[in-house]
């Protein structure tokens, strides 16, 4: 996850450039981790979640520390929403 500036003028504002197959462990890649028809695969392909940056531009500033980008948080959002979803139907 690099942090460049794509709308100028907001330079806080972090941005997301592509998927992060390893996280925490080195061996263990999520790409072959998370099965191909699961539900948040077909959500990734359907949804572009970069139209955030739009919507949030207004609240970044020009100083301090370059946040996680718009579009991780709202994918963390979705994710403690559908989680909490099917905990709920079980």
């Amino acid at each position: 996850m690099a942090t460049q500036i794509r709308y100028g003028e907001i330079a806080m504002m972090g941005e997301q450039t592509g998927l992060q197959p390893k996280i925490f462990y080195p061996h263990m890649n999520l790409e072959q981790r998370v099965p191909r028809t699961h539900l948040l695969r077909r959500i990734q392909e359907q949804i572009d979640f970069n139209f955030i940056y739009g919507e949030v531009r207004d609240a970044y500033g020009s100083n301090g520390n370059v946040s996680i980008p718009p579009p991780v948080i709202l994918k963390m959002m979705l994710l403690l929403v559908l989680h909490r979803i099917f905990r709920r139907n079980q």
